[in-house]
């Protein structure tokens, strides 16, 4: 007989429950065997590198932090206009040229009649 969906469903919460209690049963053998590995050797919690450490002294196994993130931007100098038009259209001359620039340069005129003096 072909298993339904809702009888695949219950099958999955007894796996995940079996698993859990198998999980919890494992760790605790974990937990004891750790416990006695260190009172054998007789460690401490700085010996595990859980210790707190002294203000400015890194313990000596410690390797350096690498700290991921994004660099901080440059400061922008403000931009500098260098081509404006009698409607206040304006341009520094980087980058693509605005579209006003490009209609009045079709039509005859040069960079130099906005250049800003």
């Amino acid at each position: 007989m072909k298993k339904t969906y809702e009888q695949v469903l219950k099958q999955i919460e007894v796996l995940q429950a079996q698993a859990e209690h198998l999980r919890r049963s494992e760790v605790a053998g974990v937990i004891e065997r750790i416990r006695d590995a260190i009172a054998h050797y007789k460690l401490t919690a700085a010996d595990l590198g859980l210790g707190v450490p002294a203000k400015g002294v890194a313990p000596e196994s410690a390797a350096p932090v690498k700290r991921k993130g994004r660099k901080k931007a440059a400061a922008k100098a403000p931009a500098v206009v260098k081509y404006r038009n009698d409607t206040g259209g304006a341009w520094g001359g980087i980058g693509k040229r605005p579209q006003w620039l490009r209609d009045a340069l079709a039509t005859g005129k040069s960079l130099e009649d906005f250049l800003v003096k």
